[in-house]
């Protein structure tokens, strides 16, 4: 083929709009092939394209929760298996993805970034940036919140209040990726001061503090969203029972509170889920018999628009009734909602607007959390 089309011709009208997959096969077709796949220019190009198309939905992949006891109890489990991804269009099995760290109970962030996840573990194992596609991999040391809890374990101490759970972003202008700790550091008896942020900087490999952190108490029942080159969280009740929404910019790395929430005002932070759909913010509202889902505007981040609506009479009826808000995962074929009950993390469900339907695409008979992803060919060397 290049003796007869120059390598630039090839690489950005043909190779670019190839799928990953194919890509990681043709890297041994010669040097010159598998230095352009490997480039992070080329890979961004290959990203942005397919990410531009209007078909194709992202992949579904679960982090199973490790029970030791299981592999006693059912002699059919021989192996854990630590990552296992599918497609919703598709009526195959899904897939088991190997990892070399099997038997380790690991969590996963709830948003991916650029093809990217990311696996922490509370205080016993550092976390992990993984990229499911390529099985490409890379470990990263605990931050000090996690060597506290750390110290705590073995001491057979916790924590009096609920444990926080990071986020993973990129920073839009740099490119750069970062995983981010934030946590009310005093109510967890760490510091005097309301909040600390830790970020990660994979160039010096080591953890770094934020300051001013967020002026803010968050709820660390909820776990932060990544959306468009930011981090968000709920803030803790006020005295006013107003909820609001913080913003992380992981450029500037400053805080603010980008909107109120006045529909938040709920006793029970359980009934409610902040999400990425479609690279907007969305919040899930649990309000029986429905559960609304509402979507941020991006042009004033003051408006709230409603954008779906799930009848909790009907998925109850299905197979199950949800005992905390849904979590919505994805939205797929344009407008069909995709979603999951996070507290069991078996089985998902989509919701056709239109015709007011709902399907049962997948279950799983183990409990696991989750995330989407579309496939990339991205590392952080």
């Amino acid at each position: 083929m290049e003796e007869l089309l120059p390598h630039d011709v090839i690489e950005y009208h043909i190779m670019v709009r190839l799928d990953v997959k194919t890509l990681l096969k043709f890297k041994s077709v010669s040097k010159q092939w598998m230095s352009t796949i490997q480039s992070p220019s080329f890979q961004e190009r290959q990203l942005i394209h397919h990410l531009s198309q209007s078909s194709g939905d992202p992949h579904v992949l679960l982090v199973s929760l490790y029970d030791p006891c299981a592999r006693q109890q059912d002699p059919s489990i021989s192996s854990f298996e630590a990552l296992r991804t599918f497609l919703v269009e598709s009526s195959a099995a899904s897939v088991q993805i190997p990892t070399p760290w099997e038997d380790k109970l690991y969590f996963v962030c709830n948003t991916s970034c650029d093809g990217l996840i990311c696996l922490f573990s509370f205080y016993e194992l550092p976390s992990i940036v993984v990229n499911p596609t390529t099985r490409w991999h890379r470990t990263f040391p605990k931050c000090n919140y996690q060597l506290v809890a750390a110290d705590k374990g073995e001491r057979h101490e916790c924590f009096k209040v609920a444990c926080p759970t990071p986020g993973f972003g990129k920073d839009k202008i740099s490119g750069t990726y970062k995983p981010v700790w934030l946590y009310n550091s005093a109510e967890l008896d760490l510091n005097d001061k309301p909040t600390t942020c830790e970020v990660f900087d994979f160039a010096t490999n080591a953890w770094r503090y934020v300051f001013p952190a967020s002026p803010h108490l968050i709820l660390h029942t909820q776990d932060p969203v990544y959306v468009d080159g930011s981090l968000h969280w709920f803030t803790a009740l006020s005295h006013e029972g107003e909820t609001m929404v913080l913003s992380l910019d992981l450029h500037s790395e400053t805080f603010q509170v980008i909107s109120k929430a006045p529909f938040l005002n709920v006793s029970d932070e359980y009934y409610i889920v902040m999400c990425n759909l479609g690279d907007r913010l969305c919040v899930s509202e649990q309000k029986w018999p429905n559960q609304v889902i509402w979507s941020l505007d991006d042009s004033d981040h003051k408006t709230w628009k409603q954008i779906y609506s799930i009848d909790l009479i009907i998925t109850s009826s299905l197979f199950f009734s949800a005992i905390f808000a849904f979590t919505p995962l994805a939205v797929l074929d344009k407008d069909k909602l995709l979603f999951y009950d996070s507290t069991h993390g078996d089985a998902f469900l989509t919701h056709d607007p239109d015709t007011k339907s709902y399907d049962l695409p997948y279950t799983s008979n183990r409990c696991a959390t989750v995330v989407c992803y579309f496939p990339s060919l991205i590392s952080i060397l």
